[in-house]
């Protein structure tokens, strides 16, 4: 099984419907005002809500994960998550719809910490750059697959019928992954500890540059990906919007499998990570100064591109035991919910009070940041080295 990239592939595949646990919502955003008419400004609750248990539970999740099993961790939040979209399906009143989306995010906790960690084992040494990029491009492949099929089938269906696919989506990768994971040994069970510990553990792992670093970048780079996706499309030109739309994640995939994957065989993964960061931030003064431009939006994406793979190839380059890379990607989806949940909202009250020019300005000075932080942590690793 070590090795088998058609394990590895179907890891993705399940990556994949943990992203489209925040792209259903997002591509379908236009539609749902018509379902929920009362919601007003909440709607945008709709699209994050799913990371609010990811930014509660993200660390522990991966003490937890590590106990309860990877395997059966990533078989039960298919499960749990095929199921939540097939309730969502019946489109349940307002208050309802928010709490399943609260519930949807143990689904998507659970599919991003154990997933990755999985690839890691499966994955040869001389694979795991290429397999961890290719997982990095997960949230990318998601939104374009739904910005190109789940429009199409939310005009014919309805917004229901988006939320059914993506159901049984998640049920078949469960089937598929139980019977092809059930040999793996992924981790011995770490000892029981009180909650006390986990606390303990928690505040240790920010405390630890090299366990901290790829969440604290991969905060900054979710809180501008969803976010741009989202409130980006009105300002285009409407002759240009669902092309545009469309190929903003896919010239990110294809900036991450092919310089991504070139650069980390000569640089390490954090300063690819930050070159990608510099080259975004660049790129969103392209975008100011040349409102909407499509060619600029292209650039931001092959920009974030370098950011995604890179940051999940990071995680075992900084830390080489499994129970230690799930700790990391616990962390992440901590980090990554925190940025998903905070940004759609964040940009859209922005954009509300200030205009065009506070998109650019705020994603500009969140990619900075994200350089800034990877740079102090590259300085506090470097004495251990």
């Amino acid at each position: 099984m070590r090795g088998s990239w058609g394990i590895i592939l179907a890891l993705w595949g399940a990556g994949l419907g943990a992203a489209a646990q925040y792209a259903k919502f997002s591509v379908t955003y236009d539609q749902l005002g018509a379902v929920y008419p009362q919601a007003g400004a909440a709607l945008g609750w709709l699209v994050s809500l799913v990371g609010l248990l990811g930014i509660i539970l993200g660390v522990v999740a991966g003490v937890l994960v590590a106990r309860v099993g990877y395997v059966s961790t990533l078989i039960g939040a298919l499960w749990l998550g095929a199921a939540v979209s097939l309730a969502q399906a019946m489109l349940p009143p307002f208050g309802i719809m928010l709490g399943l989306r609260a519930i949807e995010g143990l689904s998507h906790l659970g599919l991003v910490v154990a997933a990755p960690t999985l690839i890691a084992q499966v994955a040869t040494e001389r694979q795991r750059g290429l397999a961890l990029t290719l997982w990095g491009t997960f949230f990318g492949v998601a939104f374009a697959v739904l910005a190109w099929l789940g429009q199409p089938l939310a005009r014919v269906g309805g917004v229901g019928a988006v939320f059914a696919a993506h159901g049984v989506y998640m049920a078949g990768f469960a089937l598929v992954l139980a019977r092809h994971l059930r040999r793996l040994q992924t981790s011995h069970r770490p000892e029981r500890t009180s909650a006390r510990a986990l606390v303990a553990r928690h505040a240790a792992l920010y405390r630890s540059p090299q366990l901290a670093a790829p969440a604290a970048g991969w905060l900054f780079y979710t809180f501008c990906f969803v976010s741009i996706l989202t409130v980006l499309p009105p300002y285009l030109d409407a002759s240009l919007r669902a092309f545009i739309m469309g190929a903003m994640p896919l010239v990110s995939i294809s900036v991450s499998m092919t310089l991504g994957v070139w650069l980390l065989r000569h640089f390490t993964a954090v300063r690819v990570v930050m070159i990608g960061f510099g080259l975004s931030a660049a790129a969103m003064g392209w975008l100011w100064v040349m409102p909407a431009d499509p060619v600029a939006c292209l650039a931001v994406a092959a920009a974030m591109g370098l950011i995604q793979g890179a940051t999940f190839a990071a995680v075992p380059q900084l830390n080489t035991t499994a129970e230690r890379q799930a700790q990391a990607n616990g962390a992440m989806a901590q980090m990554g919910n925190l940025g998903n949940t905070l940004g759609t909202p964040v940009m859209a009250m922005a954009l509300l009070s200030f205009g065009y020019a506070s998109l650019p300005l705020l994603a500009g000075a969140a990619f900075l940041l994200g350089l800034c932080v990877h740079l102090w942590l590259a300085r506090k690793r470097a004495p251990l080295a």
